[in-house]
C-alpha cells in the first residue's frame, strides 16, 4: 500500500514516525516504532527494514482508524541518541 493510498483512505496528510533499526548480525535488522509499540517487524537490509516498517505503520493506522482509536501524532520532537560508557566495579 503506498502512502498516497493510505492518506486517501484515512483522509489525512502524511505523518512521520521515528523508526529504530537494530542490527541483528547477518540476519538483517529488527525494527522498533516507539509510537506503535505493538509493531514487531524486521528486514533483510536497511531498505527492506524501512519498507517493512512503513507497511506495518500503515496497517496499524488503518486498524486504529477502524477501531476508533486515536492515531498517534507525528514524532516531531528532537531526538538525540548518545553513547554512554559504563565502568563496572571490580569483582
Amino acid at each position: 500500500m503506498s502512502g498516497s493510498v493510505l492518506n486517501e483512505s484515512i483522509g489525512m496528510d502524511a505523518l512521520r514516525y521515528r523508526v529504530i533499526l537494530e542490527p541483528q548480525g547477518d540476519d538483517g535488522y529488527n525494527v522498533v516504532v516507539p509510537a506503535f509499540p505493538e509493531i514487531h517487524t524486521c528486514g533483510r537490509d536497511r531498505d527492506d527494514a524501512l519498507r517493512m516498517a512503513r507497511d506495518a505503520i500503515e496497517l496499524a493506522i488503518l486498524h486504529y482508524r477502524d477501531s476508533g482509536r486515536e492515531i498517534p501524532p507525528s514524532d516531531l520532537e528532537d531526538v538525540a541518541i548518545e553513547m554512554v560508557d559504563v565502568h563496572l566495579p571490580a569483582a
